[in-house]
């Protein structure tokens, strides 16, 4: 029998390892929304084509399988077939190395039925995935709505459409710079590993880095931990979705309707980075109240964490002075936030990137050398880079 995993008992039943293991553990997830109509595919959709994706996985293994989701979708979506295959590329182009091709199956079937809001994950197959591989997921697609989609709009890297069933993406008809379908990769490790997993907005999804660059904050933490023989086991989970709020409001599900989901259903997670709360505060009419009520939520979120045996640090809210979200107002929430996240006590450690990426000498604001767009909200690569090799190692050992 196929696997038609509601959404809703996808979240309810699955119990992540909270500790290292050498049984599955997700190396690569993205935040799940629908797709908004300006972030649709373009024409001629994916219905009756093929679609080839390319994601930078964070730790390696021997074999994998691979999450789809139909969260969002109101009509069922059918899929034809999927190979994954060694990319050669971050996204700049779908070639792939030919003689790593793999077909996937589910439940020993080429082909499967995605019903509205459920979720679908690949039989197991053998694959030896290298840290910080690039892989091609290409799905081969039947019917699919064309206007209610499943997908990550700030996918920072470019996807390709090919006319009708096929493997051959030499001449693609259109490209695009989301993701849909997909929503994570899980991965028998070659050692004892385990995940972070990051709840996070537009910085975290890496607004400001690279197309095709694969350098985002998440990413360069993932480099630097590879580095480390204590911390190379571990992997990073980015589940940021740009405009995104904790509270109400912003784009995309809410932090805290969407946390169970991503920060607790995907195997392997001993970590989780909550860093959120820019537009929230930015878009409030009394900063202080709604810092409080972010509080709430992130003792929560450690809550539920502690009993699943999985610690939870709390970051930092970035400087904004110069955008469009600074006031007086504004600032003193985002101050309080910080001093509670440092101060409380609640956390099983702190992230500091409001004092890693300020103006020494303006605090309040981004250090001009980090400025995406002088938008005075995101970061370029710089500061990303930044960011990821700035955290501490010794929090993850």
């Amino acid at each position: 029998m196929r696997r038609f995993l509601l959404a809703l008992a996808l979240v309810a039943g699955l119990t992540p390892v909270s500790a290292q293991t050498r049984d599955w553990v997700t190396t690569w997830a993205t935040a799940l929304q629908i797709a908004e109509p300006h972030n649709r595919p373009p024409k001629p959709g994916l219905a009756g084509n093929s679609f080839r994706q390319i994601v930078q996985v964070s730790i390696g293994g021997k074999a994998l399988r691979l999450h789809l989701s139909n969260l969002f979708n109101p009509d069922p979506t059918q899929i034809l077939g999927v190979e994954v295959a060694v990319a050669r590329t971050m996204g700049a182009s779908p070639e792939i190395d030919e003689d790593t091709t793999v077909r996937l199956t589910f439940d020993g079937s080429p082909f499967v039925l995605m019903a509205p809001g459920a979720s679908v994950v690949s039989d197991p197959v053998s694959f030896p995935l290298e840290d910080r591989m690039n892989l091609a997921i290409t799905i081969h697609y039947g019917a699919i709505s064309s206007t209610t989609l499943t997908s990550h709009p700030g996918s920072r890297t470019t996807s390709y459409i090919a006319d009708g069933y096929t493997t051959d993406f030499s001449q693609p008809i259109a490209e695009t710079n989301h993701w849909y379908t997909i929503s994570s990769i899980d991965v028998k490790p070659y050692r004892r590993s385990a995940a972070i997993a990051v709840l996070g907005d537009s910085i975290t999804d890496g607004r400001g880095t690279t197309t095709n660059g694969q350098d985002r904050w998440t990413d360069q933490l993932s480099k630097s931990l590879l580095t480390d023989p204590a911390t190379r086991d571990l992997s990073v989970l980015n589940f940021g979705l740009g405009g995104n709020c904790i509270l109400r409001g912003g784009l995309g599900p809410t932090g805290q309707s969407r946390y169970a989901r991503d920060l607790f259903g995907h195997p392997g997670v001993k970590y989780i980075i909550l860093f959120e709360g820019t537009n929230d505060l930015g878009g409030s009419r009394n900063a202080m109240a709604t810092a409080d009520g972010i509080k709430e939520v992130w003792t929560k979120i450690v809550q539920e964490a502690h009993q699943r045996g999985i610690k939870v640090f709390g970051a930092t809210v970035t400087p904004v002075k110069g955008n469009g979200y600074y006031s007086p107002n504004h600032e003193a929430g985002r101050v309080a936030l910080n001093e509670w996240i440092r101060t409380s006590g609640v956390f099983d450690g702190v992230i500091d990137f409001d004092r890693l990426v300020a103006d020494p000498a303006n605090p309040d604001r981004l250090d001009p050398a980090f400025l995406y767009e002088n938008d005075w909200l995101h970061l370029n690569a710089k500061g990303y880079e930044k960011m990821g090799w700035g955290i501490d190692r010794g929090l993850f050992r």
